[in-house]
């Protein structure tokens, strides 16, 4: 149950942080916050990430769903395993998963509003749905590599 709440909040942060951005901004308004680092942007995406495979909603609710009922399947195990990170990367990554969706089906678009610039370099606008799946892939990345450790300690010895 632990991590259908993480997921669960990581849905209501997201889907708050997007009504408050449709709500205030115009579509391309921006506000700063860290001058040439950190903007709120007002900003769609009919894609993925990157904006790439723009328009093709149908090719996204598939994949989703089929993400969806995989992280669901796979969280099962982890309880039954006591596995804590993975559990958590789960959770995140569930939660971003079903946060786009909702926009998604709702909007027929995602809404992005988190516009940062790295080494000059203008990072494509995202969310906090999107955040949350790369939180969560970079600490199931960290578990796995951990697991792979504890293996080869257990094979040495």
């Amino acid at each position: 149950m632990f991590y259908y709440i993480i997921a669960f909040f990581v849905i209501l942060l997201d889907q708050f942080t997007k009504w408050l951005i449709v709500k205030n901004l115009e579509l391309g308004e921006s506000i700063t916050i860290i001058d040439q680092y950190l903007y709120i942007t007002s900003h769609r995406n009919r894609g993925a990430a990157w904006g790439i495979l723009q328009g093709q909603m149908w090719f996204f609710y598939i994949i989703t769903v089929i993400v969806i009922i995989g992280i669901i399947v796979y969280i099962q195990k982890v309880i039954k395993n006591k596995n804590r990170l993975t559990g958590i990367s789960l959770a995140l990554m569930l939660g971003g998963a079903i946060g786009n969706f909702i926009d998604r089906v709702a909007r027929k678009e995602v809404v992005d509003f988190i516009n940062t610039y790295i080494f000059e370099y203008d990072f494509p606008v995202f969310n906090i749905a999107d955040s949350a799946l790369v939180i969560g892939v970079i600490l199931l990345m960290i578990q796995m590599l951990l697991e792979e450790r504890q293996m080869k300690r257990t094979k040495e010895n």
